[in-house]
């Protein structure tokens, strides 16, 4: 629900209201052109003194969001949309998006929790995480290589503008024997991970003001990398194989589209897989409206059943309509921050040039460390990780059927780190109360709505729940 002012936020109500309505234009809630309820209908929705909707309107007028028209309406300022509402170089709205999205009551108590387990060491099942467990990533056996070397390899032009070539051998090997995808020297970057990589693609192939196209949900939903480069966020809604054609042509057809940014394999959050018909279906939507289509591949092999399909739509591309990016965070964790960027020659050139320009190049160690686990590794270890995820999907399933009088509904995820679960939205009061419960129990997990679902939705992350069964968390207080 757009018309919803939090009871928990100390501006002004116009300062909310206004604040309100230029999220809901930056994340797709509201289309360009598209007309807002009337003072009257805002003011009890909202459940605010008209004067206020006056006030906040008439700013946002004035500051070229809105348009008023005399007896139609207020509408969504098309020649102003998807742009920031006051000058550029005005540092509070630059501050107020590297804050974003604001902590609700339950996320502060979230952070105060994971404080707390780590300066006493207290267990915690933090399902609201979206990182790999630590206890399954893989031994680092890497053989040691001399400061000597690595102060050279760093010194090498090639390495430092498209990455370390051996590692970049490495990936095009990974590629071809597990995706059959025939990548050529010349079109992969490797960067220090998919946020680096979002980050060359909004400095460089889009400009402020673009509109790009995410899932909905979707964890690109508040990234700031999109908000910091003035880009205009769009939903592009989903079914149970992800994006609709329907929902793409529809908002192809409302609004200039720019890019859109899939993660179609073990989508985060939903875990949801597109299957192969709609991943061609939807290329060829794109080709036919010559929209580029970044393709996010986080956790594709860490599938439950050998028969998955776990092709990308890159593998269908035809026409280099597709960028891929690829990275290792999934399995061996954030902390080797290294990935790549599939594209074409054109492209990747730029994107180079982008990157020198800012910081002239990447570390060799963390590539070094990931080229070991790609050639040496690999393999073993996502055979141990697709063993231990599925045994813990399958506990934690047990777990959430036993929750009663919460009838939890969740689809069973095929792979990957999570498991989206639902209520119907009349439950929306015993969530919350599930989730302070669950709090007291040391267990957290992540709402539908920090990926901008609708209420009602939470995503767990089936890697950090124990390999045994917990017991029932009772569901009212001794």
């Amino acid at each position: 629900m757009i018309w919803h002012l939090s009871p928990e936020d100390s501006r002004p109500l116009y300062r909310q209201l206004f604040h309100l309505i230029e999220t809901a234009i930056q994340n797709g809630a509201l289309s360009p052109g598209q007309r807002l309820p009337s003072e009257r209908q805002l003011s009890s929705l909202l459940k605010v003194n008209r004067s206020t909707i006056t006030h906040a309107l008439n700013e946002l007028t004035d500051c070229g969001v809105l348009i008023r028209k005399i007896g139609h309406g207020t509408f969504v300022n098309p020649e102003k949309w998807g742009q920031q509402s006051r000058p550029l170089m005005n540092w509070h709205p630059f501050h107020s998006v590297l804050l974003q999205p604001k902590q609700d009551h339950y996320q502060l108590q979230l952070t105060a929790l994971r404080n707390q387990s780590h300066t006493l060491k207290k267990p915690l099942i933090d399902l609201a995480s979206g990182d790999i467990a630590v206890d399954l990533l893989p031994h680092q056996d890497f053989t040691q290589i001399s400061w000597h070397q690595l102060l050279s390899l760093e010194q090498d032009n090639e390495t430092a503008r498209l990455g370390l070539s051996s590692f970049r051998k490495a990936v095009i090997h990974h590629l071809q024997k597990h995706y059959h995808l025939n990548v050529d020297p010349e079109e992969i970057l490797i960067t220090s991970g998919t946020q680096q990589a979002l980050f060359l693609i909004s400095q460089t192939l889009l400009k402020p003001g673009d509109s790009i196209g995410v899932e909905s949900p979707s964890s690109f939903y508040r990234l700031p990398i999109f908000q910091a480069a003035g880009l205009r966020v769009c939903a592009l809604p989903m079914d149970d194989e992800g994006v609709t054609l329907d929902g793409f042509r529809s908002l192809v057809e409302k609004s200039r589209i720019k890019m859109i940014f899939l993660n179609p394999i073990f989508q985060n959050p939903t875990g949801l897989r597109m299957h192969q018909e709609r991943k061609k279906t939807l290329l060829k939507e794109c080709v036919r409206y010559q929209i580029p289509l970044v393709e996010d591949d986080t956790s594709s092999l860490l599938y439950f059943n050998n028969d998955t399909d776990i092709q990308p739509i890159k593998f269908y591309d035809e026409q280099n309509q597709v960028i891929y990016l690829g990275s290792l965070s999934k399995y061996i964790g954030n902390n080797i921050r290294a990935g790549w960027i599939v594209a074409p020659r054109n492209v990747i050139t730029r994107l180079a040039d982008t990157r020198q320009q800012i910081d002239g190049g990447l570390s060799v160690l963390p590539q070094l460390l990931a080229e070991h686990y790609l050639i040496k590794q690999i393999n073993n270890h996502c055979h141990f990780l697709r063993k231990k995820l599925l045994n813990k999907a399958n506990t934690l399933e047990h777990w959430l059927s036993k929750q009663a009088p919460f009838p939890i509904q969740f689809r069973k995820p095929e792979g990957g780190l999570y498991l989206y679960a639902y209520f119907d939205p009349y439950q929306e009061r015993d969530i919350t109360h599930l989730l302070d419960l669950w709090l007291k129990e040391n267990i957290t997990a992540a709402k539908g709505e920090y990926f901008g679902d609708k209420i009602g939705k939470l995503r767990l992350n089936i890697s950090q729940w124990p390999d045994h069964a917990i017991g029932h968390i009772p569901t009212k207080e001794n």
